[in-house]
């Protein structure tokens, strides 16, 4: 190690060592503190109805009036455990079919106070009021069941374990419809019995671990029934209330078959001679869901057909760690949680760059460029206990052009035991005719105290046809409380370990990434009425190659500025002295840096305004040295709302490079995107985007017609255009045009 490494490394340790104590004597001065489960939980109790209820977001049936409504929300945010300034109210009745919820948001500010830019489902919690609804029907403290909504009756639903892992695109099948007064918003819910998992009993009374939670978004106040930690979420089901006196039917077997038919048209230009410039498809097939009972639920599909998911957009990367593209095709997404072990860089940053999966769902069905390729058939199954979850998933890709028939399974078992710890392994093969390749994991999880977690992975490989084997680890630590947030990741990919199932953000690397955030809201911070919190950080993180031992980058992002504002929007400034060492040439953009050694400093500047506002501007700039140049960066979205109906968003990244590389390039590289909803309401909907980028003069736009004109039933028209220029500046051109209709019947 040489001396300038080993001198930074001294002042990174001086750097850490003065935060944790400066932390330390801090948070003593600090309140909300991380509180255990109530003992005596809160309850709620539901009235049994023999009438059905018209779902019309008014609660003007008298059958209403016989439901006492629960209050008593406590706040969650701003101030942990404090009676909330706005009052919400909570009625809860079922029948024979559906489970039925009736919630009062009171408000004195009544319409005005009310926050929504869009109509999309699974909205974006910052920008939008919400209320909503979590179920743990086993009463095991750790699965949750989530439905929310907004003022106008857009669905929001996922599953959660643990409050760690989450099925954010689980989309159930429920009813919601809202309205609003000068007095709040009301939304009145029904549920059918088949959407919910529950023990199967022989008691006729069942309750149930429960909570609702409420977010005013103008002032940013959270306030749930049953109160928890602001470090956590709703659907922390150790606090949980209980709702009783429910009766609900005896789970049965349940069928859900959605059938599509589509047309296509696809157009071609600059492509090679063997590929016909126009071609006209016409495709059946569907799938089938059998909730055979309340654990275990087995999924088929035929013919499998994508062309409603959200298409990709495209980046533009310059840094030395591979894309994550997130799954949006949603037989993928269910159940995503139980085959989707590993570990990732979290939304505020903590936990380090490098990502590893031992299973990624678009390595089927998908080429490296994110192209579709066939799927014949598939099916899924899974079993999910209060002690155990399996599942199992296989896939039959269609023989493509270059890419030969494939066969891809998934194993997964997993078992719970203590309050909330797990073990469990994963086994994926994805074999063709050549080839096998095998890559086994274990994986486990440990709640090691109400703020303490330890995730623990390691992963084996081995590739047919080569006989390589390879292997990779990772261990993360977190120490998660109101005032602080602390991690220690440590990961190591060998050199020929080959997930073809999976994603592995680097290879032949040793990765060593601790960091703390800090989070202050004591006495001395200046302007309460317009900041919420200052939250500082520092995020190192270190890079080994393992065939050499040699530190190939080291990064040392400090925050001395995060300020988190009361409406919502933040501002953060950061320095971030670098590091690499390059043992390979790296491009970036087109612009060739050669090996060797590189030592530069560069600084970030983090922005938004009140993302729930009609109009909002959120991105980040940064500057400074870049290896043996410069580069200036800034990435900027500029939305404009002005009634949930209708929301554009512009964007611009831009990339200027000055004397970088082997070739002291200077150039621009600009990606200009705008994206648009409009919808008659949330149930039909025109969303499009289009993107531009110079660097290869690629241009593409995707506009959807989407129309639920029956609960999860579905027409699609889909307008796709993707353009670009390869290396020897030919032009090629693909436009296709999809109708697609699908149906859903659930017996």
């Amino acid at each position: 190690m040489d001396e300038k490494v080993l001198k930074l490394n001294m002042k990174y340790s001086l750097i850490q060592l003065f935060l944790l104590l400066f932390c330390a004597v801090s948070i003593q001065a600090q309140d909300a503190e991380i509180f255990p489960p109530d003992s005596i939980k809160k309850e709620i109790i539901a009235v049994e109805i023999s009438t059905a209820l018209s779902i019309d977001g008014t609660l003007d049936e008298a059958e209403w009036q016989f439901a006492g409504a629960s209050g008593d929300f406590i706040q969650v945010e701003p101030l942990q455990r404090q009676a909330p300034n706005f009052e919400t109210e909570v009625r809860v009745m079922y029948n024979r079919q559906y489970l039925y919820f009736g919630v009062f948001s009171r408000d004195s500010a009544g319409k005005k106070s009310i926050r929504a830019t869009d109509f999309k489902r699974d909205f974006n919690i910052r920008q939008h009021d919400q209320v909503g609804l979590s179920f743990d029907g086993f009463n095991d403290r750790r699965n949750a069941m989530s439905f929310a909504t907004n003022p106008y009756g857009v669905q929001q639903d996922l599953l959660a374990f643990d409050d760690t892992y989450y099925d954010m695109d689980w989309d159930g099948l429920w009813r919601v419809r809202t309205s609003r007064t000068d007095s709040g918003w009301v939304a009145e819910i029904a549920i059918p019995w088949q959407s919910l998992r529950y023990h199967k009993s022989a008691d006729s009374v069942q309750h149930w671990g429960f909570n609702v939670y409420r977010n005013r978004r103008l002032t940013n106040e959270i306030s749930a029934f049953s109160p928890y930690p602001r470090a956590f979420s709703a659907n922390r089901m150790e606090y949980a209330g209980i709702l009783k006196n429910l009766k609900p039917p005896p789970p049965k077997p349940n069928i859900r078959i959605q059938p599509f038919l589509l047309t296509s048209y696809d157009h071609f230009k600059g492509f090679d001679p063997d590929i016909k410039p126009e071609q006209t498809k016409l495709k059946v097939g569907g799938d089938l869901k059998w909730a055979i009972n309340p654990n275990a639920v087995l999924d088929l599909t035929a013919n499998t057909d994508f062309a409603q998911a959200d298409a990709d957009r495209q980046v533009n990367n310059v840094t030395r760690f591979s894309v994550f593209f997130p799954e949006r095709r949603q037989f993928f997404l269910e159940n995503a949680s139980l085959f989707g072990v590993g570990v990732g860089q979290a939304i505020d940053g903590s936990g380090g760059s490098m990502r590893i999966q031992p299973f990624f769902s678009r390595t089927i069905g998908l080429d490296d460029t994110g192209n579709p390729i066939p799927i014949d058939a598939g099916g899924r199954f899974v079993y999910r206990s209060t002690k155990r979850n399996f599942g199992t998933m296989l896939i039959r890709q269609r023989e493509l052009d270059d890419s030969p028939a494939t066969n891809f399974f998934v194993g997964r078992f997993s078992e719970n035991f203590g309050a909330q710890n797990r073990i469990g392994g994963l086994v994926t093969v994805k074999n063709q005719p050549d080839r096998t390749n095998v890559v086994s994991t274990l994986d486990g999880f440990f709640r090691l105290g109400e703020s303490h977690s330890l995730t623990a992975i390691a992963m084996h490989s081995t590739s047919g046809s080569s006989g390589k084997q390879g292997f990779a680890g990772i261990a993360q630590y977190y120490n998660s409380t109101n005032k602080y947030k602390i991690w220690w990741t440590e990961s190591v990919v060998t050199k020929d370990f080959n997930p073809e199932m999976g994603f592995v953000a680097r290879h032949d690397i040793l990765g060593t990434t601790p960091g703390m955030n800090w989070y202050y809201r004591g006495r001395l911070l200046p302007f309460k009425k317009l900041i919420r919190a200052f939250e500082p950080g520092f995020l190192p993180e270190f890079y080994h190659q393992i065939s050499t031992g040699k530190l190939v980058e080291r990064q040392l992002t400090l925050f001395p500025v995060w300020i988190n504002f009361q409406k919502g929007g933040y501002f953060g400034y950061s320095v971030n002295p670098s590091y690499q060492g390059l043992t390979e040439p790296f491009v970036p953009l087109g612009v060739n840096i050669l090996e060797g050694e590189y030592h530069y400093f560069r600084q970030q500047v983090w922005y938004s305004t009140d993302p729930s506002k009609i109009i909002s501007l959120f991105g980040q700039t940064d500057w400074g040295t870049y290896f043996n140049g410069r580069l200036f960066s800034t990435d900027l979205t500029l939305q404009f709302a002005p009634l949930p109906h209708l929301s554009i968003a512009g964007r611009l990244n831009r990339n200027h490079f000055k004397e970088v590389g082997e070739n002291k390039t200077t150039q621009k590289i600009d990606l200009f995107s705008i994206e648009g909803r409009f919808a008659l309401n949330p149930r039909l909907q025109l969303i499009g985007f289009y993107q531009k980028n110079t660097e290869n003069n690629a241009d593409n736009y995707n506009i959807r017609l989407a129309w639920e004109y029956s609960p999860l039933s579905y027409i699609y028209v889909v307008l796709n255009k993707r353009g670009f220029e390869e290396s020897n500046q030919v032009r090629k051109n693909e436009d296709h045009a999809v109708l697609k209709l699908s149906y859903l019947k659930q017996f």
